[in-house]
């Protein structure tokens, strides 16, 4: 689905940071056709952004220094049209200011937030770089979802600080699992995991990439370098798997089976997604 139609709130972007970006390029681009473009080292800091048939999909940035005992990690990004707003609400409702408002020339403005259960949580202020531009189709994103250890202080901290009209898709002990928006207009969801992450492993948002068959993407994505971590399983909305990348960064891959929608809350609308 080109041209997403991208609210504030919702998900808008996602990127790598990763400790090896030539590793990184080679593997995604084998795995997901993804092109690359290096912006300029002196402005952008040698930003990575990857594209799928021409249309922006996602970026990746060599982890510095400071980063350098900290994962390798994906990270999805909300929009906001008021980042400092944001950073203000986040402090105000229980969470952390990881990388303050920062602007990136002509494109934007980009923030780090720790939500109130831990998870960390991009924002993205558009200006001329307005999101992705390609999604739900085969080598882009298809889903967020926040795995959460606090799961009530989880949804009404995005619902008090980024708006969130929120949809319980469920609620027995067994799955919780809450939405933003409902039905077709779902755009991300959020889980109770406070049953199986465990201790050292904090709340984290996870990044869902559409493929057309799972059980070939897996087998790819091992011959490139990849670690299964999980699955694969068939599920009423797609057969998933848990992957790692070469250098340890997690994702998910969701393959449309015919059963639902290649989405985990079996959205047909992935405006946004």
């Amino acid at each position: 689905m080109p041209s997403p139609d991208i609210t504030p709130g919702a998900p808008c972007w996602i990127d790598l940071m990763t400790s090896d970006t030539d590793k990184a390029r080679q593997f995604y681009g084998e795995l997901f056709g993804w092109d690359f473009q290096a912006g300029d080292q002196e402005k952008y800091g040698g930003y990575i952004t990857a594209t799928k048939n021409g249309k922006s999909v996602a970026g990746m940035m060599l982890k510095d220094e400071s980063q350098a005992g900290m994962p390798d990690a994906w990270s999805t990004y909300l929009r906001s049209d008021d980042a400092a707003a944001t950073a203000a609400a986040v402090t105000e409702h229980g969470g952390q200011v990881f990388m303050p408002p920062m602007d990136v020339p002509e494109q934007g403005v980009m923030a780090i937030f720790g939500d109130a259960t831990g998870a960390a949580i991009g924002v993205w202020q558009p200006r001329e770089m307005t999101g992705y531009e390609l999604v739900a189709e085969p080598g882009t994103p298809a889903w967020h979802e926040l795995h959460t250890k606090d799961y009530p202080t989880a949804v009404k901290f995005y619902e008090d600080v980024f708006g969130w009209d929120t949809d319980v898709m469920s609620d027995t002990p067994e799955f919780r699992y809450t939405t933003l928006g409902a039905g077709d207009a779902a755009k991300a969801g959020i889980m109770d995991a406070s049953a199986y992450l465990p201790a050292e492993v904090p709340s984290n948002w996870q990044i869902y990439f559409a493929v057309e068959d799972a059980d070939a993407s897996i087998e790819k994505a091992v011959g490139l370098g990849a670690q299964v971590i999980d699955g694969p399983d068939d599920t009423p909305f797609g057969r998933l798997a848990t992957l790692a990348d070469p250098t340890g960064a997690m994702f998910k891959i969701v393959a449309d089976t015919g059963q639902g929608s290649a989405d985990p809350t079996a959205s047909g609308d992935t405006t946004g997604a």
